[in-house]
């Protein structure tokens, strides 16, 4: 089920690293795993909050891999089960997002197909920033600078971003869009 039901704005806040966020991530990565058995190839903890040392908005981001489109049905079904509600995919082709349960430790999980761009994007992102401290040094600092700017516009704010990333992962194409900044409808 889709939902359009509007949500309050919260403003864009960035903190320091938190060396929970893994664990955090591995709690909620074993119970999509353990909800979606065999339809799951993977679930990658992807996002700033993966990067160790990296400032971030404290919402843990999770990709949920399947084998095959053809799974997906079923794979919204399931999620419903244990309180997810599908968004649909936002304007980003290839990625389903979903609205965490209540009650559930903040987080966005997104549904994907093995071999998504979307998904090689997210990978290819969160394994750069892994590998170069100043990598990670230059995106914090720029995070903090749009969050003061764009503290209550989280469509411009994930726009801002839009070169760094460029510089680091390529074409425009594999860039996240306005929809990625989908916080503002959810109620985390």
């Amino acid at each position: 089920m889709k939902n359009d039901a509007p949500v309050p704005i919260d403003p864009v806040l960035i903190q320091d690293y938190d060396p929970a966020w893994p664990d955090i991530f591995s709690k909620l990565a074993t119970a999509v795993k353990a909800a979606l058995g065999s339809l799951v190839v993977t679930v990658e903890h992807i996002g700033s909050t993966a990067v160790p040392g990296l400032a971030a908005k404290p919402v843990i981001d999770l990709d949920a891999v399947l084998a095959s489109p053809a799974d997906l049905p079923e794979a919204i079904r399931v999620l419903a089960t244990i309180g997810y509600l599908h968004e649909g995919d936002l304007g980003v082709a290839g990625r389903e997002a979903f609205r965490s349960p209540a009650g559930e430790p903040r987080h966005h999980l997104y549904v994907l197909t093995a071999g998504a761009k979307e998904l090689g994007r997210h990978l290819a992102f969160r394994n750069a920033l892994r590998a170069s401290e100043d990598l990670r040094n230059k995106y914090a600092a720029l995070k903090r600078s749009l969050a003061n700017a764009y503290k209550e516009d989280r469509s411009a704010y994930t726009q801002a971003k839009t070169d760094f990333m460029m510089s680091i992962i390529g074409t425009r194409d594999q860039l996240p869009h306005a929809t990625d900044a989908v916080e503002h409808r959810r109620t985390e």
